[in-house]
């Protein structure tokens, strides 16, 4: 009889209230996550448009800044349009199944980011401490070789968290005090024992941005010590790579930092643990294109090029 009436009161729909401390102040924020929004979606646009239409840009590392792109165009719409509404109009129902798939490929997508910033660590430690060997180990074939296994440690993983927090019935609250569905603001709002859940996710955590970031630091800590080696010889790849560092601590920091508070106790308010989940998704998707488009000569030519193009016609 009990479990027959927790399931009955298991919730199917919640509401994200993300942000809530700030009362009538909370919509305010619709102007700064618009205008990241906005930023995100126009330069990532623009930088895998450039990619795309010039056969000059199709070599390993261009590819890999187009398909950072496509994983920073994709993981903000996940999430702000909704969060926006909810801010603005107070729009903020969502069912259980479009909680789950939201977490799911909002999730998938942050741990594709991960394995692509490895990938891209990678393509600099070739390129700048095995140059003859660049070619033969970033071709296409040992290219897929090298990104199968983490991609499929990121589906397993993840799909196994999502499939595990969806067998959970919740009759706690079905108020998650989050922007978006991620996994333990969810999670902790289940009837039963989340132990096996928070385990699973943890070890998520660890397997994946953990690991990636260990890999990441190795590669430039290998190129650091070969470029001060070398002398003056790769100064200006050096100056990228210091750029690529700073952005992957400040994402990575903020992705650790938002899944360990749920697991650590803390002095985090509610409001800001909901700030740094959505920083770890749109502070990236806002700086790669700029870190990996930009601050690149052969991006920034065609970029010149596009926009003496744009003006021309507009003329």
């Amino acid at each position: 009889m009990p479990d027959i009436f927790v399931q009955n009161l298991s919730f199917t729909e919640f509401k994200l209230i993300g942000f809530h401390e700030l009362g009538e102040w909370r919509p305010v924020l619709f102007i700064p996550y618009f205008l990241m929004f906005l930023l995100s979606i126009l330069a990532n646009s623009v930088l895998l448009y450039i990619i795309i239409s010039n056969k000059a840009l199709h070599s390993p590392m261009f590819v890999l800044i187009g398909l950072m792109a496509v994983v920073d165009l994709c993981g903000p719409m996940l999430f702000v349009p909704h969060m926006l509404l909810s801010l603005l109009f107070e729009w903020n129902g969502i069912s259980l199944l479009g909680c789950l798939l939201q977490m799911l490929c909002i999730h998938y997508s942050g741990s594709c980011q991960c394995t692509l910033l490895l990938c891209m660590a990678l393509d600099r430690y070739f390129a700048i401490c095995r140059p003859l060997f660049y070619h033969k180990h970033m071709e296409i074939s040992n290219f897929v070789k090298l990104i199968i296994v983490p991609l499929i440690r990121n589906v397993v993983l993840i799909t196994t968290v999502v499939c595990l927090a969806g067998l959970q019935s919740y009759c706690v609250t079905n108020v998650i005090d989050h922007c978006f569905c991620e996994h333990m603001a969810l999670v902790q709002l289940a009837c039963g024992d989340i132990s096996i859940n928070n385990l699973v996710g943890l070890l998520t955590t660890i397997l994946v941005p953990t690991v990636d970031f260990f890999f990441i630091t190795v590669s430039y800590i290998i190129i650091f010590i070969s470029v001060l080696k070398s002398g003056k010889a790769h100064l200006k790849a050096m100056n990228t790579c210091i750029t690529h560092i700073i952005v992957i601590t400040f994402t990575i920091s903020f992705a650790l930092i938002a899944f360990m508070s749920y697991r650590i106790r803390n002095d985090f308010s509610p409001s800001s643990r909901v700030f740094l989940s959505t920083m770890y998704l749109l502070f990236p998707s806002c700086c790669n294109p700029i870190i990996y488009g930009l601050r690149t000569k052969e991006i920034r030519h065609h970029f010149l090029k596009l926009i003496k193009h744009v003006k021309m016609i507009s003329m």
